[in-house]
């Protein structure tokens, strides 16, 4: 059932990405995700960056809801259903969160003493949530090398030891997610990676988010190693929200 949800602060984090806090008496799950609608535009599927009694969605501008979104401000007011979807499991051990762009949003409710970040974007200007680490337990990557390491999110993997710590969670472009799955599906790890997806109901009816026979929106967003092995798919098409499939 879609809830009148008013804003209660709107926080820039980077130059293209907005976060919008409100009150709302409703358990979300880290990795689950709800449907946020805007009137005048079409729903869009938004993973909480923060899940405890003051929630979050972390927005960037990608599409016209999402644009309409990132404008919002305090005292305004939106729409959400849901949760919906599979959450990250729970470890209570040491954990790597490796998150690419807007994606580091989906990670955030994971941060603790025990985990450890590897966080990627093309530019410095647009790290996202690197201070939430301790500054001995993040590693920031950057394709303009202007702070941290000069590369892509890889290159970030190769300053640690996966096999250290109990699970590995992942979020940010698909392409991004098969490459980090690449190199490390043939170590001792667990690992869970969010998949994004075009979603259109968020509850397995309209299969606009199908990927190798399963539907994100209920079978995911969050799967494991073992998931993706079996899937041709991931991170080579897609389909549009027209139905048509496009390589990624």
């Amino acid at each position: 059932m879609m809830e009148h949800i008013r804003i209660t602060k709107r926080v820039k984090n980077t130059p293209t990405v907005v976060s919008l806090y409100f009150k709302w008496n409703v358990k979300v799950l880290p990795g689950q995700f709800v449907m946020v609608w805007v009137p005048g535009y079409g729903e869009v599927p938004m993973s909480l960056s923060q899940t405890e009694d003051e929630k979050c969605i972390t927005v960037k501008a990608y599409g016209d809801s999402t644009k309409k979104l990132i404008e919002t401000e305090a005292g305004e007011w939106v729409f959400l259903r849901g949760p919906y979807g599979k959450p990250f499991s729970s470890t209570s051990g040491n954990k790597l969160l490796i998150g690419g762009g807007s994606g580091m949003a989906s990670l955030k409710p994971l941060i603790d003493r025990n985990a450890t970040g590897i966080i990627a974007s093309r530019t410095f200007d647009e790290l996202l949530f690197s201070d939430e680490f301790d500054e001995d337990h993040r590693i920031e990557v950057t394709e303009d090398g202007k702070k941290g390491i000069k590369g892509i999110v890889t290159d970030g993997i190769e300053v640690v030891n996966p096999e250290d710590f109990s699970m590995i969670y992942v979020c940010g472009p698909e392409k991004m997610l098969k490459a980090v799955y690449d190199k490390i599906k043939k170590l001792n790890v667990n690992a869970e990676f969010s998949m994004e997806r075009s979603m259109k109901c968020g509850i397995g009816l309209c299969d606009s988010c199908s990927v190798d026979g399963f539907q994100v929106c209920v079978d995911g967003p969050v799967f494991n190693m073992k998931q993706l092995n079996g899937m041709t798919e991931f991170g080579t098409t897609r389909l549009l929200s027209s139905g048509k499939r496009v390589k990624i």
